[in-house]
């Protein structure tokens, strides 16, 4: 089924107790980070979406209650001089989860078809080659055991202008915007356009797209944070391993005889 980003704009209100529903998630992930970990599973989430569409505030909120040793955000900025003189997919090879470890893109390889593309930072030979290379890419990782988790943050063009606009007003928030964002803004046809040929091309079956409705805040991250807890819960048991004997005979050596485990 093809994806229309309208259909993703009511920016409905979250229906219940956010602050309730925001740490049930969360704890259900802490339990999820701990079933990688142990079973020595691996992820990758990575975020497209508009600028201001709230891809950080999820990403806060999705690694709160996670160990730091077994994730990593990697927010993706343009590449550099070295990166540029080698295929784009080569400064992602190194930012790959290991064993055990959910790593997390805030923006990602899909930049070579978005900004790249509209900007006119890749040719069209490139970009247009570039759907098979990231769809080979990303079914090397699934096939290697690798869960892949693709979510677009969508919001109106008014919902923008407004967060745009309190940015700028905000202080100690109006760091985040710069003149990058008003020539994005300036471009949103040619960036649909881009986005519309990016969903038709790399919304497979190994590595699927899930848009947000980015619209209300609290109601994208209960459902951004939902939907990652179900699809990361698919690829690992979700039963937590038996407690060697070692163990249990050191914690009785050290506690008592009387120590129970469950």
């Amino acid at each position: 089924m093809a994806i229309d980003l309208a259909d993703y704009e009511k920016g409905a209100k979250f229906d219940g107790d956010y602050d309730e529903a925001l740490a049930e998630v969360q704890e259900r992930l802490a339990r999820i980070q701990v079933a990688y970990i142990v079973h020595k599973r691996s992820a990758i989430i990575l975020f497209e979406g508009w600028d201001a569409a709230g891809k950080g505030g999820i990403i806060q909120r999705l690694t709160a209650e996670w160990d730091p040793r077994y994730f990593e955000v990697w927010p993706i900025a343009a590449p550099g001089e070295e990166e540029k003189e080698r295929h784009f997919l080569w400064r992602f090879w190194t930012r790959l989860p290991g064993h055990g470890d959910i790593n997390i893109f805030d923006r990602s390889w899909y930049g070579r078809v978005l900004v790249e593309r509209v900007e006119g930072f890749a040719t069209e030979k490139q970009w247009r080659r570039a759907y098979d290379e990231i769809n080979e890419f990303e079914a090397q990782q699934k096939e290697d055991g690798t869960a892949i988790i693709k979510l677009f943050v969508h919001t109106t063009q008014e919902t923008q202008d407004e967060r745009i606009k309190k940015r700028i007003q905000h202080p100690w928030k109006r760091w985040k915007t710069g003149a990058e964002d008003f020539r994005n803004r300036s471009r949103r046809m040619d960036y649909l356009k881009a986005m519309d040929d990016m969903f038709e091309n790399t919304d497979t079956r190994w590595a699927p797209w899930k848009v947000i409705d980015g619209n209300n805040k609290k109601a994208a991250r209960i459902a951004a944070l939902n939907f990652i807890a179900d699809r990361l819960e698919k690829t690992v048991p979700m039963s937590p391993p038996p407690i060697s004997s070692d163990l249990v005979a050191l914690a009785k050596a050290n506690f008592g005889s009387d120590f129970e485990v469950e």
